[in-house]
């Protein structure tokens, strides 16, 4: 291994290192990564501040240059291998590294995207047609449950009513409005 390592050219040296030490540091912080560990902590360029609402898109972290130098080391390695000379070596390597980065990039940011409060938001019943469960008493007079399809899900609600009789199990019903502390108000289902 030393024979071979010492019969390279400097030029050749550098990207062999630079794959080498870089892929072993991805390869951590990809592990890192999958059981869950900060790897913020190691120091990105684009850490939270206080107060700081960020920017969504954060091109320069320390993952998403050490992508760059993996792929920088292993496209310029696959380029002296192919015969290229250093001028093209080099372009072709930068330009895959960049479009490791903003790959990275790009998954980092949608990937926070997909981050969800999960909370129930009662306005987004208005509309649904459901059963009621719980018997409602007529004229708003007892709090009784319905099951309706809310947020992609069946969710057992309390509801009251406005209508002069009361809503019986297995009744039909729509919602029509919400409440301030989000009891629905619903009325009976005519098609």
């Amino acid at each position: 291994m030393q024979v071979w390592f010492t019969a390279l050219s400097t030029f050749e040296k550098v990207y062999w290192l630079t794959a080498g030490i870089s892929s072993v540091i991805f390869l951590i912080l990809v592990v890192l990564t999958f059981i869950g560990a900060e790897v913020d902590d190691l120091g990105d360029v684009d850490a939270e501040v206080d107060g700081d609402v960020g920017i969504g898109f954060q091109f320069l972290s320390f993952k998403n240059l050490m992508g760059f130098f993996t792929i920088f080391g292993w496209s310029g390695i696959a380029c002296m291998d192919a015969g290229y000379d250093t001028a093209i070596t080099m372009m072709v390597s930068t330009i895959c590294g960049l479009l490791m980065m903003f790959a990275m990039a790009s998954l980092f940011y949608y990937l926070t995207k997909l981050d969800s409060d999960g909370s129930l938001k009662m306005k987004n019943a208005l509309d649904s047609v459901g059963e009621v469960y719980l018997t409602l008493g007529a004229n708003r007079s007892s709090i009784g449950k319905v099951q309706v399809n809310v947020q992609g899900g069946l969710r057992e609600l309390e509801a009251i009513t406005d209508e002069t009789h009361d809503l019986m199990q297995g009744e039909i019903i729509i919602v029509t409005n919400v409440t301030d502390n989000g009891i629905l108000i619903v009325s009976k289902y005519t098609i």
